[in-house]
């Protein structure tokens, strides 16, 4: 059994166990994030095993990011007062149990049901899991370490399609989400003993109607994100649903203004360390969700690649995130630089390697392959860093909601960068394509002669040159104000004395 530790503003001691209890986390926030992209390659059997529809495919898909991303600051603020080990034992306990179900399911009912229960479990975990690596790790290994937090996120990124194509050539649908289960058995049970306990001290009074009001806003935000490339961005349901959800978080706004014990305290609002941090996780979030999304069909479409091929060829990117992090090497370099000329550096290697895609790798996989690891090295050293600044903007002892921000940062981030590169994908290709079509398939099948085919695959390669080029920039600028920003913070903020 461990006490619960006791936390102040000063920053917490290092605990002895640090480095095992990271490796429980991570392996916990692995299963999470596997599950966020191990379902696509399922699509084609879950279609052919439950007869499920177009709209069936895609509420299986967005059950889990809706609820999660809609949970992710109630949550935070849950592990905050009630305690991040019980939080995270939960999280665990929930998603094995929906994971149970899915692996069940015997409908696409039942299955989109047991996919909600998942992200509920999945909100609990994204935000406990950042939190504990704050409270139990001091200043000097803390950004290591949230560099290896954050190297998980380029492992499920890469691993899910690999991981989810080669069980589907051996086992039947179900099996993706059954292989979580003893995964999720496995992390409760090291939880419950290595994990320390930990909340805030001053107690704060739970805020339901807070935590009503941001899960039904960010919902319907995210919901209006997701659902607008298909529906189109003016269409009364995508309109309707953005509307509710900005009215919901303008009203959890002025409450949380109006309280005592506020949810999300706005006055972080008013550190020049967070905005600069929030800013530029926005955007760096933009630039990469919606430039990832496009590499795969970058890799199927132009480059000819199948799935499987497609999922092995963006390993490049993940495994230089790993060999830099995993070293420390990452971490030393942050360091050595400071955190906002991490960012500016790392987000600037960003960039060049998306414009290295986008320019040298239209014929060839010898461009993409050297955009993938400038881009791994950039990201290895700035999303550690960006992270850092976020969490170490706010007092330890609401690191939960710290955790949540940052979470939620990414979910708006990605979405919006999906849907809005998407469009100037979608746009650029309408106004090149020789043919009426909505996509490059039905493009192609409507094209009349070889040279005509062939035009429309260079409209859709110039497209993708052109969005790939926005998201580089994107990903640039974001970096830049972010450093920018931290850089006048830390200029304008007198030097602690140390703990």
């Amino acid at each position: 059994m461990t006490a619960t530790t006791t936390e102040h503003r000063t920053t917490p001691a290092a605990h002895p166990q640090r480095w095992l209890i990271l490796g429980v986390i991570c392996l916990a926030q692995l299963t999470v994030l596997l599950d966020n992209t191990v379902l696509n390659v399922a699509i084609p059997s879950l279609t052919t095993s439950l007869g499920a529809s177009t709209a069936d495919i895609q509420w299986m898909i967005n059950a889990y990011s809706l609820v999660q991303s809609g949970l992710l600051l109630t949550a935070g603020s849950a592990s905050d007062r009630y305690g991040r080990k019980k939080m995270l034992a939960a999280g665990l306990a929930l998603f094995g149990i929906g994971s149970l179900a899915a692996g069940l399911a015997q409908n696409s009912g039942q299955l989109i049901a047991a996919r909600a229960g998942m992200g509920i479990g999945g909100a609990l975990l994204m935000t406990t899991t950042l939190a504990v690596v704050v409270q139990i790790f001091d200043d000097e290994s803390r950004v290591r370490a949230i560099g290896v937090w954050a190297t998980v996120n380029s492992v499920g990124f890469a691993a899910g399609p690999l991981i989810g194509g080669a069980m589907l050539d051996h086992f039947w649908w179900g099996a993706i989400f059954l292989v979580n289960i003893p995964v999720a058995v496995l992390g409760l049970v090291a939880v419950l003993v290595l994990v320390p306990e930990s909340k805030n001290p001053q107690g704060d009074r739970p805020d339901l109607l807070g935590a009503l009001l941001s899960t039904i806003g960010m919902t319907g935000v995210v919901y209006a994100i997701i659902s607008g490339p298909g529906h189109g961005w003016l269409s009364g349901q995508v309109l309707a649903s953005a509307a509710v959800g900005a009215g919901f978080l303008a009203a959890f706004v002025r409450w949380e203004l109006s309280i005592e014990h506020p949810m999300l305290d706005m006055h972080f609002f008013r550190n020049q360390k967070f905005i600069g941090a929030v800013a530029g996780s926005i955007l760096v979030a933009f630039g990469m969700g919606g430039s990832l999304f496009l590499l795969t069909q970058h890799l199927q479409f132009v480059l000819g690649y199948g799935p499987l091929e497609a999922g092995l060829r963006t390993a490049p990117l993940a495994l230089s995130v790993i060999v830099l992090n995993m070293s420390g090497v990452g971490a030393k370099l942050v360091a050595k630089a400071g955190t906002p000329r991490a960012i500016a550096i790392g987000m600037t290697a960003t960039a060049a390697g998306l414009a290295s895609i986008a320019l040298l790798g239209g014929h060839s996989y010898g461009g993409t392959l050297l955009g993938l690891v400038v881009m791994g090295s950039g990201i290895a050293l700035s999303m550690p860093a960006m992270a850092n600044a976020i969490m170490s903007a706010i007092p330890p002892e609401k690191a939960g909601v710290g955790a949540g921000v940052n979470g939620t940062l990414g979910e708006f981030g990605n979405g919006l960068g999906v849907a809005v590169l998407g469009a100037v994908l979608g746009s650029r290709f309408a106004a090149l394509v020789p043919v009426a079509a909505a996509s490059l398939p039905a493009a192609l099948a409507a094209a009349g002669s070889d040279a005509e085919r062939a035009r429309v695959a260079d409209a859709f390669a110039s497209g993708l040159e052109t969005s790939q080029l926005v998201g580089a920039i994107a990903v640039l600028a974001g970096g830049l104000l972010a450093a920018a920003l931290l850089h006048r913070a830390e200029r304008n903020t007198p030097a602690a004395p140390a703990a």
